[in-house]
């Protein structure tokens, strides 16, 4: 697979990532973990090296399946992690919720990311919320005390608008900004996306199959366990309405002889030499099926196609309920 660079500090991935996430279980049940395994062996097969968790995951037990699955090809992959939410103020509400991003508890993350990836270095260590408590000069800071010291290799950003990227950027260097991108959730494009063209910082798509929605994969109302319940794009009247722009993308993707998740895949990739999308999944058939999207090249015709089935300003609902989008574009 073709590899893009991330930032200008030598961080290079291949141009699809691994969404880790999934594997423990956010919108179905946890995968069995020799299957879960087996997804993540068969993706260094096809080529992927980046590969995506964090401490919140499965609250810290997607770090340890990350760690055992990849543990064969450690010097073939890069494995960013996340620092940044309050683990307990999560196990009390359910679903994630404040933050500590001070810089004791980033070194602290940091030793027990280590130990339970089993890896001696962090590849990519992300703040994974902007934390409205702590200075981001201070997190920026911190990240850069553990690069010197030899724990982490890059520093980079979730959900963090313009002033905070810039303003981390000054202290240590920002290889990379992750927040949600796709055909239906296009922020970015009005708020990181530009500041980190001009700082030459990389950009990271999650979601970038809008949680599994532009892939076809869901259908029906969220229930009880699933984190779209949250989401108020995934509910009554606005999912109805958004299934119909599904249906429009799946029928023109079909006519090229791809799937819509290929198409909501190559179009993202096209949208800049330095974007590395990370979908997840628990299906071998499904990550097969990503993958392959490295390999579409779209004409301006085709883009153009592709927006028009999916316009911006025709998604109902937004991409968070209130509560989670008071913590992002902080």
């Amino acid at each position: 697979m073709q590899t893009r660079k991330l930032g200008t500090q030598g961080l290079e991935v291949s141009a699809i990532g691994f969404g880790c996430m999934g594997l423990s279980g956010v919108y179905q049940p946890a995968a069995e973990e020799a299957q879960a395994i087996a997804v993540l062996t068969r993706a260094v097969e096809l080529g992927v090296t980046f590969f995506d968790t964090a401490e919140i995951y499965g609250m810290q037990t997607n770090e340890v399946l990350v760690g055992k699955g990849l543990k064969p090809f450690l010097d073939r992959v890069v494995i960013a992690t996340k620092f940044g939410f309050d683990l307990e103020d999560a196990r009390r509400s359910g679903r994630p919720a404040g933050t500590n991003s001070r810089p004791e508890n980033i070194r602290a993350v940091a030793d027990a990311s280590l130990k339970r990836l089993g890896v001696e270095v962090i590849d990519l260590f992300y703040q994974h919320r902007v934390d409205p408590g702590v200075p981001i000069e201070d997190v920026a800071g911190a990240v850069g005390e553990l690069v010197r010291a030899g724990k982490v290799k890059y520093f980079g950003l979730s959900e963090a608008g313009p002033d905070t990227i810039r303003r981390a950027h000054a202290v240590h260097p920002v290889s990379a900004v992750q927040s949600e991108y796709s055909l239906w959730s296009r922020d970015p494009e009005r708020s990181a996306l530009p500041v980190c063209r001009e700082l030459g910082i990389g950009f990271v798509p999650y979601s970038p199959l809008g949680r599994g929605f532009l892939a076809g994969g869901f259908k029906g109302q969220p229930g009880e366990g699933d984190f779209r319940r949250f989401m108020p794009r995934f509910q009554g009247e606005a999912l109805a309405k958004n299934l119909g722009l599904l249906e429009t993308l799946t029928a023109l993707a079909a006519g090229k002889g791809h799937t819509p998740a290929q198409l909501a895949l190559a179009w993202l990739l096209s949208r800049s030499d330095h974007i590395a999308p990370i979908p997840g999944t628990t299906k071998i058939s499904r990550l097969e099926e990503n993958v392959a999207a490295a390999d579409i090249v779209l004409s301006p015709e085709d883009l153009a196609a592709i927006e028009a089935a999916v316009p911006e300003t025709a998604v109902e609902g937004a991409r968070y309920d209130e509560r989670g989008l008071a913590m992002v574009n902080l």
